[in-house]
């Protein structure tokens, strides 16, 4: 279980997230929606760690995560795809991903006492780094460089490298943002994948109403950094406080 008490953030006279308590329980996806500016991004920060909380607290199964690096945060359970951005531009798509699931796994890799031990291993963790390419559709890729694929691919690639962590937390904030009408649905397909997990907690930071209204269990609203609504997804989005803040109607048009 996942979950924030009182978490806030001033920055001097400014509140940007204003005391959000929320708990989040695995085998949910929650849809964090917003208008821009509501906090909804800062909200993530302060989750994962990027930010210093003013006030408040985050835990993960009943471990306080406040106060830890973001490092910290990820080795507890959470996982974030944009903080996977700093990727190693040099290296090729199948040893970014191989380096990734060598970081969570144990094994010779990582002691280096028997040459066949350690290339058995090697082939082990290249086996599970190809397995994920091909669910993210870029194992035709896996010999490119990072520093040559398109805006799309290093999108997916994110969400491979996240894949490979194998956290508790999946955090996506607009994981489909800049990419075509053709490459979006590989990353919805994931994620609708990820959610017959039923161990695993998803949250989703996400403009698109048409996504959410498909993939989220549960929406939870911000407006102003502060917590406005939150339930079930067809009864958020047709409360009226939703219908001015978030969709911009009017309460008189709505009237």
């Amino acid at each position: 279980m996942l979950e924030t008490k009182d978490l806030t953030i001033r920055f001097g006279g400014h509140v940007a997230v204003n005391g959000v308590s929320c708990a989040f329980a695995p085998g949910t996806l929650t849809a964090i929606v917003g208008p821009n500016g509501a906090g909804k991004t800062t909200y993530f920060n302060l989750i994962s760690g990027q930010l210093k909380a003013s006030a408040g607290t985050v835990s993960l199964d009943g471990q306080l995560l406040s106060g830890l690096s973001p490092s910290a945060r990820t080795h507890a359970g959470l996982g974030r795809a944009f903080q996977l951005t700093n990727l190693f531009p040099n290296l090729t798509v199948l040893e970014n991903v191989r380096l990734a699931v060598q970081a969570t796994r144990e094994g010779e890799h990582r002691r280096g006492l028997n040459l066949w031990s350690i290339w058995s291993d090697h082939k082990a963790l290249t086996e599970r780094a190809d397995q994920i390419l091909a669910d993210v559709a870029l194992k035709s890729r896996e010999h490119a460089t990072v520093a040559s694929l398109p805006h799309g691919d290093q999108r997916k690639l994110e969400v491979a490298l996240l894949m490979a962590l194998e956290p508790k937390v999946f955090m996506f904030d607009e994981p489909t943002a800049g990419m075509n009408a053709a490459e979006a649905p590989v990353i919805l397909d994931l994620i609708r994948k990820l959610k017959q997990d039923k161990s695993k907690t998803i949250l989703l930071v996400e403009h698109k109403m048409d996504v959410v209204r498909e993939l989220a269990d549960r929406i939870i609203v911000l407006h102003n950094g502060t917590l406005v609504a939150d339930g079930e997804p067809a009864k958020v989005i047709a409360s009226p406080v939703v219908q001015e803040a978030y969709l911009g109607i009017a309460k008189e048009a709505a009237a």
